[in-house]
């Protein structure tokens, strides 16, 4: 404790802040005294270095303990104010207790509220091995999934309404695609909520849930009406010719499809990551799988029956508008909720440019598959499309949540204005490196090749579509499905630190861009299997029919 002589009044302010006190002459010497431990007042005094001759040098003044006796009665311009007993300086001494008390205080205090304050998760430790194990399981799940809607595929190609109106199929990829635009975009951005810590709250959880639910609801449908559009003009521009009752069929089916799919999906993904969370799994490694896994079947199945039942209608001239007209009507009340999230709020205006653009992307595919299935020769392409494009879209969909996790949990900030720069990753770098990201990647791409072989098998095994499965069909599908996941992968690991680092969550944008690609790149090495295949002379075997 510190107390001034009765001087101190005519002082100016004390700068203490790097150790030196100042005066000015007018104010006249400082004469501080020190308290010491045992409420003893040694008197010191303010001298004077040779270098404050001149106020202009600095006004230094040193600090020098005077001992207790005669010899401070030699000090000149100095009054000492010594105090030899605590209690003549009572009411200072109280307040400067009383300081040092709420001091020592708030630092246990600080310290207890540190202590008891929620910490976010630890990231959890993951070896190769439990990424395989966990990740194997719900893939293969995912894969069997697909196969399961390869095979409905197969068999409702020749219903009459996929044959009657062709551009059903390109409605095939864009609506298959709604998981990873949506559902798969829903499950990484709540895994990674979820990893934070930002769902351990349940009122913040609840309205996460909501939110989201409202926003996938809203992009639902105005993505189905996309993609009928998108449908109707791929299908008019090489036929020249456009029937307004089949697009408004393609437009009820679509819509309905989407709605419908993307709520049923929307709420087995909140269960799933709830689950995993609670038992100590990552839920980056299951939630998009399973997305995968119920995604093509679900939304095929729909697709087929919904627009079966609306074309037998399609001489009543009001049941395809109204249907139309109905789940349209629904988006003002799915936005108004939307928008009173706030995690939600900054999607619904900001979200729609990666699911548009991957819609898109997604029917280019479907203008492929178009024009290959209907080619007599080909017709066994339409099995083996749901799999080869739900098995690369589940994988990079697990990379892309994986790094955008990691990100959230280790990174920069997002959009950070001095970034460290980052080059363009080479496929060494991807799959050979040292870090989680890389150790991941390697992982998933192992999985593809026996993955691949059971699913071939299993379809095989249930004489589905109209494909033998020889060794250069085979060969062939193999080394399609292993490059389809090697660019894949490696796209995601541009990609995602590419939009992390220009300020766009890739939780949000990186997957729809990221399962379309692999819907393209599926159906188009598909096809050229297919024309390879013919050109060489294996030719086809009737199976299934």
């Amino acid at each position: 404790m510190v107390l001034w002589s009765k001087e101190q009044d005519k002082l100016p302010d004390i700068d203490m802040s790097s150790g030196d006190i100042e005066g000015t002459k007018e104010g006249g010497p400082l004469t501080p005294v020190l308290v010491n431990s045992n409420c003893l007042v040694p008197p010191v005094m303010l001298s004077k270095g040779p270098e404050e001759e001149s106020l202009g040098s600095g006004n230094n003044l040193e600090l020098t303990e005077v001992p207790n006796g005669d010899a401070a009665d030699d000090v000149e311009r100095s009054e000492i104010v010594a105090a030899t007993d605590c209690r003549a300086n009572a009411k200072g001494q109280r307040e400067e207790d009383a300081l040092l008390e709420n001091g020592s205080q708030s630092n246990e205090s600080d310290e207890t509220s540190t202590d008891q304050s929620p910490e976010p998760p630890p990231p959890l430790k993951e070896t190769s091995f439990t990424i395989g194990l966990q990740v194997v399981f719900p893939f293969l799940l995912a894969g069997f999934g697909t196969v399961a809607a390869g095979m409905v595929l197969d068999l409702v190609q020749h219903w009459t309404v996929f044959k009657e109106v062709n551009e059903v199929f390109i409605l095939v990829p864009a609506l298959l695609g709604l998981k990873g635009n949506l559902e798969m975009t829903l499950a990484s951005r709540l895994s990674t909520a979820a990893n934070i810590g930002q769902m351990d709250n349940a009122k913040n959880m609840w309205e996460m849930i909501m939110g989201n639910l409202a926003l996938i609801q809203v992009q639902a449908t105005v993505v189905g009406f996309l993609a009928s559009i998108a449908a109707v003009i791929f299908g008019w521009i090489p036929e020249g010719h456009f029937r307004l009752d089949h697009a408004v069929l393609l437009c009820a089916s679509s819509v309905a499809t989407a709605f419908i799919a993307s709520l049923i999906l929307g709420l087995i993904m909140i269960g799933v990551i709830i689950a995993a969370r609670k038992v100590g799994i990552n839920p980056d490694n299951v939630a998009t799988p399973i997305a995968a896994s119920l995604g093509d079947l679900i939304t095929l199945s729909l697709l087929a029956g919904i627009s079966t039942g609306l074309y037998k209608e399609l001489d009543n001239n009001y049941a395809n508008p109204l249907v139309c007209a109905v789940f349209v009507a629904l988006c003002p009340l799915w936005v108004l909720i939307a928008r009173r999230i706030p995690s939600t709020r900054e999607l619904l205006y900001s979200g729609w440019e990666p699911v548009i653009i991957a819609m898109a992307i997604s029917s280019v595919g479907g203008l492929i598959l178009d024009k290959t299935v209907t080619h007599p020769n080909f017709a066994g392409i339409a099995v083996f499309t749901p799999v080869i494009n739900g098995v690369g879209g589940n994988l990079v969909a697990v990379q892309a949540s994986r790094i955008s996790t990691y990100l959230h949990m280790n990174g920069l900030p997002m959009g950070d204005p001095n970034p460290t720069p980052r080059k363009c990753p080479t496929p060494c770098a991807t799959f050979f490196g040292s870090s989680v990201n890389s150790r991941s990647a390697r992982v998933l791409f192992l999985l593809v090749a026996p993955g691949h072989l059971a699913f071939l098998y299993t379809i095989n095994s249930l004489r589905g579509g109209h494909t033998m499965l020889t060794a250069v069909f085979v060969s062939f599908y193999m080394v399609a499905a292993l490059l389809q996941v090697l660019i894949l992968l490696y796209l995601a690991d541009w990609m995602v630190h590419w939009m992390w680092g220009r300020g766009m969550d890739p939780d949000n944008f990186s997957i729809p861009y990221l399962t379309a690609l692999g819907d393209l790149l599926g159906t188009g090495f598909l096809a050229l299997c297919f024309h390879m295949r013919w050109f060489i002379g294996d030719k086809d075997s009737s199976l299934g029919n």
